[in-house]
């Protein structure tokens, strides 16, 4: 009689172990190339935004302001308006720029069906999930709101500049101050491309503020905590100033303790899920990674487009 041969249950064990170890050796890696993947569409929705930004100063003069409350380039009905809708027919969206109506403030007549509308280019695939936003309080002039479907929302928003008392602070002398301390797009702007005294492509335009209106502390989503702005990508007003942060994220705009510039916390700060840094559109519309251990002095000096800042830090 021929003996049948079998794995002995050693034999077995040893299989599944060194199965298991190489599963281990390969999610890291799997998981950084899906991230590497996503942090290039991230950068290359914020190309098209900076070819859309571009387009809008090729048809107006002038780059859009980061909110309307009065009229303007693009909001001739002096309506509050943000950055977003007024580009979509530069992002090949004139289907949804046609449901948006700019004789109405944007929480207004059919403006809030268009902002339900999901766009994909405000949208950074890292992000790991965005909270359904239903309902406002009340910002005047807006009142508190319902919406009847979920407001869709952006991971890009404008920088309009520095908050000079948080900033000066960190500096051996004060630089900003209220006519200096503002970058291209910021409240009401009509700024043109010469007003770049710093130079386009040492100046923001557009930073990545991932996941809110849900408030991160870190990696930590905060639920207890409140943010009205940036609720949609419709919403006029997301757009902030740069202040700083605890490295843990705990407090922003806190002065000389407030060290940090990206990616300690998304209220109102740069903020992105990408591993050590985040995508910057600059005004000659490049896109560069910049890595989160940059000096907030830095960051801060990319911040505005004239104070005539002089930094040795590479970037």
């Amino acid at each position: 009689m021929h003996r049948r041969h079998a794995f002995t249950l050693i034999e077995l064990l040893v299989v599944i172990a060194i199965i298991a170890i190489l599963i281990g050796l390969l999610l890291p890696a799997v998981q950084q190339v899906r991230e590497a993947a996503s942090r290039t569409k991230c950068l290359n929705n914020m190309k098209q935004i900076g070819l859309a930004l571009h387009g809008f100063h090729d048809a107006n003069g002038v780059y859009p302001a980061s909110g309307w409350t009065t009229a303007g380039p693009g909001n001739p009905a002096g309506k509050y308006v943000g950055w977003r809708p007024l580009i979509l027919p530069h992002l090949e969206q004139l289907g949804l720029m046609q449901l948006y109506n700019f004789n109405s403030n944007w929480w207004e007549g059919t403006n809030p069906t268009a902002a339900a509308v999901p766009v994909r280019v405000f949208l950074c695939p890292s992000v790991q999930g965005h909270m359904e936003v239903t309902s406002a309080i009340a910002k005047s002039p807006r009142p508190a709101m319902t919406f009847a479907n979920p407001i869709a929302p952006t991971d890009y928003e404008a920088i309009m500049g520095v908050q000079q008392g948080s900033i000066n602070p960190h500096l051996a002398s004060p630089i900003y101050d209220a006519n200096n301390r503002f970058a291209i797009m910021h409240r009401n702007s009509t700024v043109k491309m010469t007003d770049i005294l710093d130079g386009a492509s040492n100046t923001l335009m557009v930073v990545e503020c991932g996941g809110r209106p849900l408030v991160y502390q870190g990696r930590t989503p905060i639920t207890s905590a409140s943010n009205d702005q940036g609720i949609g990508w419709v919403d006029s007003e997301g757009p902030f100033s740069l202040d700083g942060a605890m490295p843990d994220g705990s407090a922003e705009g806190c002065g000389a303790s407030c060290s940090k510039g990206m990616n300690a916390r998304n209220n109102n700060e740069p903020y992105s899920f990408h591993r050590r840094g985040a995508n910057f559109l600059f005004g000659d519309g490049s896109v560069r990674f910049l890595t989160d251990s940059l000096r907030l002095e830095t960051l801060a000096a990319l911040s505005t487009r004239a104070a005539g800042e002089v930094t040795t830090e590479a970037y």
